[in-house]
């Protein structure tokens, strides 16, 4: 049994592993960067530790789903958790956004969430744009080629950082800010009005924007083929493909906001992704199978070879499907939140 498990996990982690000094170092100035920021943030915020797992959670979730978009190399086999996905990077980015939210929180206290949610994007990006050049002139992080096909050669001057990264990168973070943010109104325990006859075209419309935005950043990691020519939009994206996922999530999260609003945030959310899940799975299968979706040779090579019984579904792909879902939810539920209550 353990040998099969090592097989399976060998054939998923094709990075190079080998530490350099320059990656040595590196992750001994995020542990102790980590250190003093979370000793600085405790002195300024309660509950400091659980907010920065929720981060860190966030952050996980994110590069274990795009992972295949690039490569983590150098780092060491200490660092690594599954495939490339490294704890060394996760907390590093944790730290950073964490950091940035705290402080914004302390410095813009009177103004509006939505207001000081545009100020964690503007800062973060600057830093991460930063944090992304380091990385990749130590020759810690490179891309995938389908990445570097969609990124045609164009970089940013001294920051050698792809010009896409402009897109990417607030992307990333809105999607992490609005997971964490929507599980902090929870664990800071805030008095949020339940809404029982939600506009239901705004929040469309919250769900349009994420999922395209986020379909748009993960294009290179699988092509929408055999779709209407006159559905394509940007790519190989589809309205037809991208509306079908939109709807599904759109009527997941408003349905059972509408019949189950007497749940707290942890139940109502098991009920988002599972309802929306058992919908999105035998669908992505059924597409896979038809030709409709094809795994880029990356996304392809991240995989065990381990399929479900009955949907034959690879099953990093039935993993992939709540984890982009939570994180799609979560800033969904995020804006119509904070919208709602007026923040």
């Amino acid at each position: 049994m353990l040998n099969s498990v090592t097989e399976i996990l060998s054939r998923v982690c094709n990075c190079d592993k080998t530490p350099t000094i320059g990656a040595i170092i590196f992750e001994i100035f995020i542990v102790l960067g980590t250190i003093i920021c979370l000793y600085l943030i405790s002195r300024f915020t309660k509950n400091f530790l659980k907010k920065y797992l929720l981060v860190a959670c966030g952050i996980f979730i994110f590069e274990f789903f795009t992972g295949p978009m690039w490569i983590n190399s150098h780092l060491g086999p200490w660092a690594y958790v599954y495939s490339d996905v490294s704890w060394v990077l996760t907390i590093g980015w944790a730290t950073m956004i964490l950091t940035t939210i705290v402080v914004v929180d302390k410095i813009f206290s009177r103004s509006k969430e939505w207001q000081r949610f545009i100020c964690y994007i503007l800062t973060l990006t600057v830093e991460v744009l930063i944090f992304e050049s380091i990385v990749l002139k130590l020759g810690i992080r490179t891309y995938a080629p389908e990445t570097l096909e969609v990124i045609n050669n164009w970089y940013l001057p001294i920051l050698a950082v792809p010009v896409k990264a402009l897109y990417y990168i607030p992307t990333f973070i809105a999607l992490v800010v609005g997971f964490f943010k929507y599980w902090n109104f929870e664990l800071e325990k805030e008095p949020l009005v339940p809404v029982k006859n939600g506009k239901w075209l705004r929040n469309l419309f919250i769900s349009i924007i994420s999922v395209v935005f986020f379909e748009l950043m993960i294009d290179p990691m699988v092509i929408n083929a055999k779709m209407p020519s006159w559905s394509y939009f940007y790519r190989d994206l589809s309205f037809v493909m991208t509306g079908i996922w939109i709807i599904i999530i759109w009527l997941a999260v408003n349905l059972v906001d509408k019949f189950f609003i007497q749940l707290d945030t942890g139940k109502k959310f098991i009920l988002y992704i599972f309802s929306a899940s058992i919908i999105m799975t035998p669908l992505e299968a059924f597409f896979i199978q038809n030709g409709y979706r094809i795994y880029g040779p990356s996304s392809v090579a991240n995989f065990s070879g381990v399929k479900t019984l009955f949907l034959n579904l690879p099953i990093e792909v039935v993993f992939a499907i709540p984890l982009y879902l939570a994180l799609i939810i979560s800033f969904i539920r995020y804006w119509e939140i904070i919208l709602d209550n007026k923040k």
